[in-house]
C-alpha cells in the first residue's frame, strides 16, 4: 500500500486535459511491450450530437473523428504515445486539427501490487474551431484488476486546459470506468462509463455535465490484432446522443528478444 500511495504522490503536481470524442478508450494499466509498437485507429461517427455552434467550436453532429495512434514501447515499463486527430462533416470537409503526445508509466511487477497501475500525461494542440481549449494536458491514472473472466479498469482523469476558454479554470474531473467479462472464449463484452463533471472546486450542475455509456466488444487473445468496438449513449442534456467507435489495432514485434 506504501508503494501504491508513492507512486500516485509522484505524479500527483502533474497538469491535465479532457478526452473529447476522438480517442473514446478506457486504458488499461499495462504499457506496451519493450521493443514492441502498436499502431492504432479511432474511428467514431457521431449519428446524433450538438447541433449548434457553442464557443466557436464546430458542432459535432453528424461529424466523423478519426485519430492514429502510435505507441511505442520503450521499457519493461514505460511507453511513448503519439496522436493525429482528423475531423470530417459535410458542410466543413475534412481536417486535420491538431496532435498529442503521452508517456505512460507503469509500477514495476516487483512491486506485486495486487492491482494493475499506471500513469499517463498526455499534452497536445487541437485547433479552436473543434476545441473550446487549444493547447491543453491530460493526467490519466489508471487501476485495473483481472479476475479469471471479469475485467474492471477505472481511470480517475483530470484535465487542465493551457490556453483557450478554461485556462483559468480548476482542473476538471473525467472518470472513465469499464467493465467487461468473457463470455465467449476470444472475446468479451462489457460497458464502458466515459464523464466529465466539470471543475473539482465546484462541479457543474447535472444538465450540463457530460455522461456517457458504451456497449463494448473486445477480441482477446490475438497477439496480432486489437479490436474494440460499440454503440454509446449520452446520459445528459449536454452528451452527444448517439456515437458508434470503432478501435481497431496492428501490434508489430521489432525486437523478439526484449518483447515480453
Amino acid at each position: 500500500m506504501r508503494k501504491l500511495l508513492f507512486f500516485l504522490f509522484l505524479f500527483s503536481s502533474q497538469i491535465v486535459f479532457s478526452q473529447d470524442n476522438y480517442e473514446i478508450q478506457v486504458y488499461g494499466a499495462e504499457t506496451q511491450a519493450k521493443g514492441t509498437s502498436i499502431f492504432e485507429l479511432h474511428s467514431n461517427y457521431t449519428f446524433n450530437g450538438e447541433k449548434n455552434m457553442i464557443d466557436g467550436v464546430i458542432p459535432s453532429n453528424h461529424a466523423l473523428h478519426e485519430t492514429i495512434e502510435i505507441t511505442q514501447g520503450i521499457t519493461d515499463n514505460f511507453e511513448i504515445g503519439f496522436y493525429l486527430f482528423t475531423n470530417y462533416t459535410s458542410e466543413y470537409g475534412y481536417k486535420v486539427i491538431g496532435s498529442h503526445i503521452r508517456p505512460r508509466i507503469a509500477a514495476p511487477e516487483k512491486w506485486k501490487l495486487p492491482v494493475g497501475l499506471s500513469m499517463s500525461a498526455e499534452i497536445g494542440y487541437q485547433d479552436q474551431s473543434y476545441s473550446p481549449d487549444t493547447w491543453s494536458v491530460e493526467l490519466r491514472p489508471i487501476i485495473d484488476k483481472q479476475w479469471k473472466k471479469l475485467y474492471v479498469s477505472v481511470n480517475p482523469t483530470l484535465g487542465i486546459s493551457l490556453k483557450g476558454i478554461n485556462q483559468y479554470a480548476a482542473p476538471s474531473f473525467e472518470p472513465n470506468i469499464k467493465a467487461a467479462y468473457t463470455f465467449f472464449k476470444n472475446a468479451n463484452l462489457g460497458f464502458e462509463y466515459y464523464g466529465s463533471m466539470g471543475p473539482i472546486n465546484q462541479f457543474d450542475k447535472l444538465p450540463q455535465q457530460n455522461h456517457a455509456l458504451f456497449l463494448a466488444y473486445d477480441m482477446l487473445n490475438n497477439d496480432n490484432w486489437e479490436l474494440n468496438i460499440g454503440p454509446g449513449f449520452g446520459l445528459t442534456n449536454a452528451t452527444d446522443k448517439f456515437v458508434f467507435k470503432v478501435l481497431a489495432g496492428r501490434k508489430i514485434v521489432w525486437h523478439k528478444k526484449s518483447a515480453r
